[in-house]
């Protein structure tokens, strides 16, 4: 229906109107999704929600596939909610039903392994039956049995080593961190505030991080920060974990298993709610 026969008819415009969602182009969703980090945390759910539904809107193909990916990445920064977090899976899975993406070589394309990642680690659902989508879950259980039975000795900032298997009988909270990364940074108060809440109780905080050892002692010095620093040249202790991207926080228990898996940066509601999974609570 073209818009003079609607000036014609203004109730039926006026009906008409909310259901019609405006076709935003690639650029516009691009700039919202740089725009994602400058909201507030209260604002942020709705603003991914947006562009979740922005994309929706274009049409089929790599580019859209791409943009739900990204998107993917940046809506597990924070606690946005399980129905934000929800609805970027579906927009997500709904690209990739659209324009399936093929693996090259053995390699699962990122798209299939951040679905995978929600469905695993933020309990999210879908009904995406795609092969490759099926072949990321079953790697990141993989990635995971192998992370269980990870062990390392590092020395922290006092020289001092820290062997992970001599901590056997305590929660251990590794944490793969760097200074220049900003969400690092946001939740770093909040490992501060579970070391020294729980420390009597068993749980001991691992930072980890890779770069140069004077650049840590200047950022640690002037930061407060409790939990000890490990140093992880090379980054040899990161690669064991089996994973891209930081921040990235792995949750043992007393007995050395498994019990939780956080990526990005985490809330302090989010890390308790995780600690409450070990026993620990406030």
């Amino acid at each position: 229906m073209n818009s003079t026969r609607l000036t014609m008819f203004p109730a039926l415009a006026i009906l008409i109107a909310p259901f019609v969602h405006a076709q935003v182009t690639e650029s516009a969703v691009v700039n919202q999704l740089k725009k994602l980090r400058s909201y507030s945390a209260d604002q942020r759910p709705a603003a991914t929600v947006k562009v979740a539904l922005d994309i929706r809107t274009l049409p089929a193909g790599p580019e859209k596939v791409s943009l739900a990916t990204n998107l993917a990445g940046l809506s597990t920064e924070g606690d946005q909610g399980k129905r934000t977090l929800q609805t970027v899976a579906d927009t997500l899975a709904g690209a990739l039903a659209e324009s399936p993406v093929t693996a090259e070589r053995t390699e699962i394309p990122d798209a299939y392994i951040e679905l995978a990642s929600l469905v695993r680690y933020e309990g999210v659902t879908t009904t995406l039956a795609d092969p490759l989508f099926v072949k990321a879950g079953k790697q990141l259980a993989a990635n995971d049995a192998a992370v269980e039975k990870v062990d390392f000795t590092l020395r922290d900032l006092e020289n001092k080593e820290v062997t992970l298997s001599k901590l056997r009988g305590k929660i251990v909270m590794v944490n793969f961190w760097a200074t220049w990364c900003p969400p690092c940074r946001l939740e770093m108060p909040d490992l501060d505030f579970l070391y020294t809440t729980f420390q009597s109780q068993g749980l001991v905080v691992l930072s980890i991080t890779d770069e140069d050892p004077a650049k840590v002692h200047s950022f640690i010095a002037t930061s407060g920060y409790h939990p000890p620093v490990l140093l992880d040249p090379g980054g040899a202790v990161r690669k064991l974990f089996r994973f891209e991207g930081i921040p990235r926080t792995f949750l043992f228990g007393r007995d050395g298993k498994l019990i939780g898996v956080a990526e990005d940066q985490r809330t302090r509601g989010q890390f308790l709610e995780m600690l409450s999974k070990a026993g620990l609570h406030p």
